[in-house]
């Protein structure tokens, strides 16, 4: 059985979603099947992908017209997957060639608990991006905390059983949610610095205010997710005890702390601009603050 399933979300970016299909020709003998998931295009996709499709590849068009979101659909094309490894591609995405991709599949063939491989970014001539732009650092194969989604190679069992992408995330951020859950069960995330994927991003249907918005917003769902204790304990004390300005203030603080440190550090992983750097330390501030304010409401009050 071919091992490789390919899978492709794309909306109204036809001309990237057709250059990203013809680039698949130089996998054919890996492959099983190529699914394209068109998020409610204006242009439906299914032609276009039709007579971009290599000879002799099963290729295929999932269309949703509910405009469900990226996340969703991806999930929705690992689950519709037969063969172990699932190949997820942005469709600003564009395949050099086998081998790179071949490296990864092995990776996860010697060690059962490598669920994904991340790939690294290149430009449209094969040329890779800045070390600082990558999911790791350095020219060697290296354990990474979490891949960037625009290509990621995906053990498709292990990606069920820890419930794939949460797609109340809707969109951004599902990577890094995905893989902190993968960590805690004892999988791992290998990057793959030679194995180059073009990543050439296309402005149709982007939005710098929608992208801002939900990474302030998926930030903070992140960190309820996965790092809940300071808002539990604001929650708590303020279920338990009287409400206190200091609790208030404890309570926005740790949200500001959410938003500024967790939200800047994930956005320089994945290539934000380094002046972006400043506000981390700005949340981190904000969260020892947090606690100050909750210690102060805990206090006993001096009677006197």
């Amino acid at each position: 059985m071919r091992p490789l399933t390919i899978g492709i979300t794309t909306r109204d970016r036809p001309r990237a979603v057709e250059r990203c299909v013809r680039s698949l020709a130089c996998l054919g003998p890996l492959v099983a099947r190529v699914m394209v998931f068109d998020d409610a295009s204006e242009e439906p996709v299914a032609e276009i992908v039709a007579r971009a499709a290599p000879p002799r590849m099963d290729v295929s068009v999932i269309r949703d017209e509910r405009q469900i979101g990226n996340i969703a659909g991806r999930n929705r094309l690992v689950s519709e997957a037969a063969s172990p490894y699932v190949l997820l591609l942005d469709d600003d995405a564009i395949v050099f060639s086998a081998d790179a991709v071949e490296r990864a599949i092995a990776v996860l063939e010697r060690d059962p608990n490598v669920t994904a491989i991340a790939f690294a970014q290149g430009e449209a001539d094969g040329s890779p991006w800045p070390e600082r732009m990558q999911a790791g650092r350095g020219r060697e194969p290296a354990y990474v905390p979490a891949f960037i989604g625009f290509a990621h190679l995906l053990r498709r069992e292990a990606f069920l059983r820890l419930g794939g992408y949460r797609e109340s995330l809707v969109f951004y951020g599902e990577e890094k949610d995905f893989c902190v859950r993968a960590l805690q069960a004892g999988q791992r995330v290998v990057y793959l610095p030679d194995a180059v994927v073009g990543h050439v991003p296309d402005p149709g249907g982007r939005s710098a205010t929608r992208y801002v918005r939900f990474v302030i917003r998926n930030d903070c769902l992140y960190s309820l997710y996965n790092e809940p204790w300071p808002l539990v304990a604001v929650g708590l004390l303020a279920w338990i005890t009287p409400r206190t300005r200091w609790l208030v203030a404890a309570a926005v603080l740790f949200g500001a702390g959410i938003v500024g440190f967790s939200g800047a550090i994930y956005a320089l992983t994945f290539g934000a601009p380094r002046a972006l750097g400043m506000v981390a330390p700005i949340g981190g501030v904000a969260f020892m603050l947090g606690w100050v304010c909750v210690a102060v409401h805990v206090m006993p009050a001096d009677t006197g």
